[in-house]
C-alpha cells in the first residue's frame, strides 16, 4: 500500500453509528431539525445531472466463512459493503503497477 492510504478498522464505532440510525428512524418528520439545509430552487435543478451508478455484474465468489458471516452480521446491504471494501482497495491501488499481476 502507498503511504497515502488511510487504514480504518471497523469496530465499536460501527455499532454506535447503527444505534444513531435507529434513533433517527424512530423520529417523526417534525422532530428532525432541517433549519440548516437551504431550500432547493429552480436554479439548482437547472444544472443538476442524473448520475447512474456503474453497472454491476453477478458473480460467484468464495469467501472465508467467518468473513462472510461478519459482513452479514453488520446488517442489510452486506454485498454492497463487500463491494465498497473492494472498490476502496481498487482505488487506493490505481496506478500501482506492483499490484497489477496477471
Amino acid at each position: 500500500m502507498s503511504k497515502d492510504t488511510t487504514k480504518i478498522e471497523l469496530g465499536d464505532g460501527l455499532n454506535q453509528d447503527r444505534s444513531d440510525l435507529d434513533r433517527l428512524e424512530a423520529m417523526t418528520d417534525e422532530e428532525i431539525d432541517t433549519s440548516d439545509i437551504p431550500e432547493l430552487d429552480a436554479s439548482f435543478f437547472k444544472d443538476a445531472k442524473v448520475v447512474m451508478p456503474p453497472e454491476k455484474k453477478h458473480v460467484s465468489i468464495r469467501l472465508d466463512a467467518d468473513v462472510l458471516e461478519w459482513m452479514k452480521s453488520q446488517g442489510k446491504g452486506y454485498q454492497s459493503r463487500i463491494n465498497a471494501v473492494l472498490r476502496a482497495y481498487y482505488e487506493a491501488n490505481q496506478g500501482d503497477e506492483s499490484n497489477n499481476r496477471r
